[in-house]
């Protein structure tokens, strides 16, 4: 999967040659899916595990991998980032921004996309609409759909059309528009916006009810690209980490990264364990999922007048009625072949509905809003979650639910097993809003590193909203999906990283408003450096949870420094990853090569952020090589300050950084010696001239 060699222009009659090397000339034009030829050159083509073993050894083959599927990654939020309604914008330029969106489509006829006193699209967009379905217009200025293998679901719209919720809510997430009074029937009332509203969208419809393919992902890219898009937003991934070239993500960033695009990625919902994140490639940029200072709340009350607090969204009224309430392990469905060691557990099946109806029913686990449905069909009134999930994430449900930690759920089942509790019986109230002081925290869903191809480089780069955010919706889709669910609404609360991805993406669309020629490395340097450390005490996993830290829109658009890269930095990285020549040719096009000279290390990438893996107790001894660019005062001179563990020594030659014009670079070294105690510790780096604050986080741990 490499970039078009210099003047030369690769069709489907090329690749079908290729083909017709392997398969023979007969059957390669049935076999041909879909040739990619506007970004990069690369092909989609149904082979037998034979013919991809000899298709891998044909000069010219990058990597032949298999088509699998990615995952999604799912109006207070921006207010809490201190990003006011009224900020300093360059309204002109942004109005320039095309954003292109790769996820499930769009509603175009939302509030938040309406496109009043924009004007026509930029002279620059190269791009179309398909209108199948779906009419574009000043602020939707593209849409496009892939199935390359055609195989729709019969739940699928065919095209752009978001007829799944997910799509429409990252995208108003970046560029809606301000729509007074929004709300999920009540929940989180207030104004949405998007971060940069004057801003233009292009979507790239590759998700579909079965996931998002890599072949439809790449066509995408290769889409995006050639049509002239500034930033991509993409809030999807897979589930097991791959080798950079073996991954469509990893392939299709590299090449807009190469075409001056910055893509911000979601990390993944795989958390809270260790090195799963999905999204890792160092050109690109990958975001967290952190709360905000706003949570929901779920009481319940029990037939003997306690009440309990849980955490949900409920918009479910049941008027303070009381209900019976059954425990699941007291109700298996014993002709169904279930004890009561599973139907506690409210499992698919497991529980008699004849037990159940008309109840409000205990389970010792936290359910899968899409897992109720037998419940529901069961006629249940209720359902209440006991367990050790920690409750940073308000679910919706399709019947009045409410989730416990164990010590309250343990009095609600000693109140239903208490032999004179005959008739024990409850009731579940509408959720009310409450503040989290703790905020901003890691999502305990939020995938974390460390990075699990290259241990070096720190993953996940920073963190964002992404816990109980309200944005636009599909209205033809209810507010879980889930069967039974017969809520229809046009602004919906949901949770992922997928819900912070998009908060990034707009800031990085903000930044390059005033800073039109700015590299995405630069971007990404700025949103980093800039963002407000966060604290191991509340996030155990320290960086490897929330990277840099939390975002800051504001401060990010005058980092003072930036650490830039470019397509040659990167290449140096890859020679040092392990790529040889042949190989590093095909991707980039040009005659790169991994000779001494340009060869580089991990350690001399010139990110933003450190990372070092060590053994258990080895003695560490590590330097790093970075370059700075001067993007604040012209006259400056910056002093390092470092903070750094017991046991670790950290040197930074020269220690002061002397700039006299902007666009100035100094270079500096930075050595770590030394051993650690801990699985992980945490130090920083920052350069001070006063008025700016260049932080970088470094992290050295025991694999």
């Amino acid at each position: 999967m490499g970039e078009h060699s210099k003047g030369k222009v690769f069709s489907s009659s090329f690749h079908k040659n290729m083909l017709q090397e392997v398969v023979g000339s007969d059957i390669a034009t049935d076999h041909l899916l879909h040739s990619y030829k506007r970004s990069f050159n690369g092909f989609v083509v149904k082979l037998t595990e034979e013919e991809v073993h000899k298709m891998a050894r044909m000069d010219g083959v990058v990597s032949v991998f298999p088509n699998e599927k990615k995952q999604l990654h799912t109006t207070r939020s921006w207010d809490f980032l201190g990003f006011p309604t009224q900020v300093k914008r360059s309204t002109t330029v942004e109005s320039d921004t095309v954003i292109a969106v790769l996820d499930t489509g769009i509603w175009p006829e939302s509030d938040s996309f309406k496109d009043s006193g924009f004007g026509p699209p930029p002279k620059k967009w190269k791009g179309t609409c398909h209108q199948v379905n779906l009419t574009c217009n000043n602020k939707i200025i593209g849409a496009r759909y892939y199935r390359t293998d055609g195989l729709f679901d019969e739940v699928d719209t065919k095209s752009a059309r978001d007829s799944e919720g997910h799509g429409t809510h990252t995208a108003s997430t970046i560029v809606g528009g301000l729509v007074e009074r929004a709300s999920l029937m009540g929940l989180g009332s207030g104004t949405a916006r998007g971060g940069v509203p004057s801003a233009r969208i292009a979507v790239y419809k590759v998700c579909w009810a079965d996931g998002c393919h890599d072949a439809d992902i790449l066509a995408a890219f290769d889409d995006a690209i050639a049509d002239g898009v500034d930033i991509i937003s993409l809030s999807l991934g897979g589930s097991t980490a791959k080798d950079y070239f073996n991954d469509s993500i990893a392939i299709g960033t590299f090449h807009a990264m190469r075409n001056g695009i910055l893509t911000s990625a979601s990390a993944g919902n795989d958390g809270p364990s260790s090195a799963t994140i999905s999204n890792f490639s160092p050109w690109m940029l990958s975001v967290a999922a952190s709360t905000i200072d706003r949570k929901f709340f779920t009481n319940i009350q029990l037939g003997n007048n306690k009440i309990y607090q849980g955490i949900s969204l409920n918009t479910f009224d049941l008027k303070n009625q009381m209900f019976p309430i059954i425990y699941g392990g007291n109700a298996p469905n014993v002709t169904g072949g279930f004890n009561a060691s599973e139907s506690r557990f409210c499992l698919e099946h497991s529980v008699d509905k004849n037990l159940v109806q008309g109840k409000i029913v205990l389970c010792d686990s936290f359910v899968v809003p899409k897992e109720t449905t037998p419940l529901v069909r069961a006629g249940a009134v209720g359902l209440i979650m006991q367990g050790t999930r920690r409750r940073d994430v308000a679910n919706s449900y399709p019947l009045p639910s409410s989730y416990l930690d164990m010590d309250d759920g343990g009095d609600v089942y000693l109140y239903i097993n208490t032999p004179s509790n005959n008739n024990s019986t409850a009731t579940i109230f509408k959720t009310h809003e409450g503040n989290d002081s703790l905020a901003p925290c890691v999502a305990s869903f939020s995938s974390r590193g460390p990075n699990p191809i290259t241990l070096d480089i720190l993953k996940p780069d920073l963190s964002a909203p992404g816990v109980d955010i309200l944005a636009a919706w599909t209205p033809i889709s209810s507010v879980t999906r889930a069967e039974g669910d017969n809520r229809f609404v046009k602004y919906n609360i949901i949770s992922g990283t997928s819900m912070a991805c998009p908060h990034v993406t707009a800031v990085a669309a903000y930044i390059k408003s005033f800073h039109p020629t700015w590299s995405p490395a630069a971007i990404k340097s700025a949103l980093m450096t800039t963002a407000t450390p966060m604290h191991a005490l509340s996030n155990s996993d320290a960086e490897f949870a929330y990277g840099a830290g939390h975002l800051d829109p504001l401060q990010s658009l005058n980092p003072g420094l930036i650490y830039d890269a470019d397509e040659v930095d990167y290449v140096k990285f890859l020679c040092g990853q392990g790529y040889d020549t042949r190989l590093l040719r095909i991707v980039t096009g040009d005659s790169s090569s991994c000779s001494e000279v340009n060869y580089g290390t991990i350690w001399d990438l010139n990110y933003p952020s450190f990372a070092l893996a060590s053994s258990p107790s080895e003695y560490i001894s590590r330097v790093f090589r970075r370059t700075v660019t001067n993007v604040g005062s012209a006259m400056s001179i910056y002093q390092v300050k470092v903070d750094a563990p017991l046991g670790l020594n950290i040197d930074v030659i020269p220690s002061v950084l002397s700039f006299t014009a902007l666009g100035q670079n100094q270079s500096f070294a930075v050595t770590i010696q030394g051993t650690i105690d801990e699985s992980i510790v945490s130090a920083s780096l920052v350069w001070d001239d006063g008025t700016y604050q260049v932080r970088s986080p470094i992290v050295v741990y025991v694999v």
